[in-house]
């Protein structure tokens, strides 16, 4: 009969490279001030001049955008919460983890809805029912520590492109220098989780695999309970900035090269049939994001076509 590691057990196993990566963390994280980023000499008073739909400069995908990215962000205490009932068996570097991303990530939502509110970007008042609705909805994921760490490292990966790709695509100078600063922070904290589950490949790689392959045949955007999350992801997929391509080849492969997931050997029978089927997923998102390529881009030639 095969062992199964406890969660308790993997924490404090590798409980001392998860200091070493905090420290590197430290050592590498730059520190910022939202207020820096905002263009306040733009700002007006709203009980003076209220909000009109007239205002914004950002318009169409670039504010559906913006929307998600922030309003994901907003669920901050719950992904505290989760994490931290995830880790929370760990030693203290675990838990000075938690509390430093969540202080970090807090940042996220202050700098884009101060942005969107001084600009005028997004109506304030429709942003706040948003605010109220999703955090009241709340996010949780039912996940060991295995899983939750190969959660935590594609969804942030998602999360810095996502960012950076809406930065870019609103095509003002500001919003772009303030969503690659987001995706910095992002970036660095994908890297931390990345590295922790790399560790715990080495102590147990048959149930990391395992939970790889739960992870990513189950992944969805901790966003997804945004009012009309669906449509609006619809909308950023077809403007290109968070796709299936995007999801397969910048999110999906980029980790699991890292992870050498495919080149493991010694794998217990469970994981090599798990390996089997993540494989086959990935052909098969591969083969569907070719479809919906070739169909937008067919679209937007009629499109083009008929504006001429």
């Amino acid at each position: 009969m095969k062992t199964r590691h406890d969660d308790a057990a993997l924490l404090a196993e590798v409980e001392p490279t998860v200091a070493r990566l905090l420290d590197r963390h430290v050592g590498v994280a730059k520190e910022w001030f939202p207020h820096d980023y905002i263009p306040y000499s733009l700002g007006r008073d709203y009980d003076k001049e209220p909000w009109t739909p007239d205002q914004p400069r950002l318009t169409g995908v670039a504010q559906t955008a913006f929307e998600v990215n922030l309003l994901t962000e907003d669920n901050l205490p719950s992904y505290h919460r989760l994490i931290y009932k995830i880790f929370s068996k760990g030693d203290g570097a675990w838990k000075n983890w938690v509390n430093r991303w969540t202080a970090e990530e807090g940042r996220h939502a202050i700098v884009i809805r101060d942005y969107l509110v001084v600009t005028r970007n997004i109506d304030p008042v429709a942003l706040e029912r948003g605010r109220m609705q999703n955090v009241m909805s709340g996010y949780d994921h039912d996940v060991n520590v295995l899983q939750g760490l190969a959660y935590t490292s594609f969804q942030e990966l998602a999360t810095r492109v996502s960012h950076q790709n809406t930065g870019r695509y609103s095509d003002d100078p500001v919003a772009d220098k303030i969503m690659s600063r987001v995706a910095l922070d992002e970036n660095l904290h994908m890297v931390f989780y990345r590295d922790a589950l790399a560790a715990m490949l080495e102590i147990a790689p048959s149930e990391v695999v395992t939970a790889i392959t739960r992870e990513v045949l189950t992944f969805e955007m901790p966003g997804s309970a945004i009012a009309g999350f669906v449509r609006k992801a619809a909308r950023m997929a077809d403007a290109g900035i968070y796709d299936l391509r995007i999801h397969h080849d910048d999110i999906l492969w980029p980790l699991l090269r890292y992870w050498r997931i495919f080149e493991r050997t010694g794998l217990d029978a469970e994981a090599e049939h798990d390996r089997d089927r993540l494989h086959r997923f990935l052909d098969k998102l591969d083969a569907s994001a070719r479809i919906y390529e070739e169909r937008r881009a067919a679209r937007r030639e009629r499109e083009s076509s008929a504006a001429k």
